[in-house]
């Protein structure tokens, strides 16, 4: 990788501070990465709250490295106390950098307008304290949410430990329970969806939107890369440019 690549600045809630995976496989030809991890106990409200304000010192350390762009990689950390928080967290980066910032409920956001979704079934990693909060942020954005199922997960290793059939059985029954949707949303950055992506749009008609995908197509616009990535779903298949 030339040393010349833009170093994009990645916030992770597990605390081995691992570079997700989708970003170097989707972007590594272009992009170089960094991450710091916040060390998240569990998914709930109460584990997040033991880290959310480290979230600004973490993207100081990752700007200090020479980061030329911040995103806080965790969907249910950045939605968890509503829409005008998830808000207030992107200024926080922003302020706290001088950088452009996104946090994944963002791009999740973002990722649902491109490709023109409205109606949505919705399939999570998450309890049902969680699933209650993604539904009022989603709501509070426009969304109608016609159907949701979970995997009622509490943990990072749990998260991680789904298989590829588990995702695309699970993201077939909320397609199930929402016949009218116009997407699938796969809402939890931890389950790796970039390979159950093109199958699932194949099997269901519908375009699908996950955190982790969404959040690396997102994170790697705000370098100026088009985040156009060829055969990973209809999200990426377009390639057009950045605006100024």
């Amino acid at each position: 990788m030339p040393d010349s690549c833009p170093l994009l600045g990645v916030i992770v809630p597990p605390a081995d501070g691992a570079v997700p995976s989708e970003l170097p496989e989707l972007y590594g030809r272009e992009l170089s990465f960094s991450a710091v991890g916040l060390g998240i106990p569990a998914m709930s409200a109460a584990g997040f709250d033991t880290v959310i304000d480290r979230v600004a010192q973490a993207a100081q350390t990752l700007a200090r490295r020479g980061a030329r762009a911040v995103a806080l990689m965790g969907t249910s950390l950045s939605f968890y106390r509503g829409a005008a928080f998830n808000e207030q967290l992107g200024r926080t980066l922003r302020d706290a950098t001088g950088l452009p910032a996104v946090t994944m409920s963002d791009a999740i956001v973002q990722a649902l307008h491109r490709v023109g979704a409205r109606r949505l079934a919705v399939a999570t990693a998450y309890t049902d304290d969680v699933n209650d909060r993604l539904v009022a942020f989603l709501r509070d954005h426009g969304f109608d949410v016609l159907g949701l199922e979970s995997l009622q997960l509490l943990t990072v290793a749990e998260v991680h430990a789904v298989t590829r059939q588990t995702l695309l059985d699970l993201g077939a029954r909320a397609a199930a329970r929402a016949p009218e949707a116009d997407a699938l949303l796969v809402s939890c950055g931890g389950l790796r969806t970039l390979d159950v992506t093109v199958p699932l749009e194949d099997r269901l008609g519908l375009p699908v939107v996950s955190s982790a995908v969404a959040g690396a197509w997102s994170a790697a616009r705000l370098t100026g890369h088009s985040g156009h990535a060829a055969g990973r779903g209809r999200l990426l298949a377009r390639e057009e440019a950045v605006s100024e």
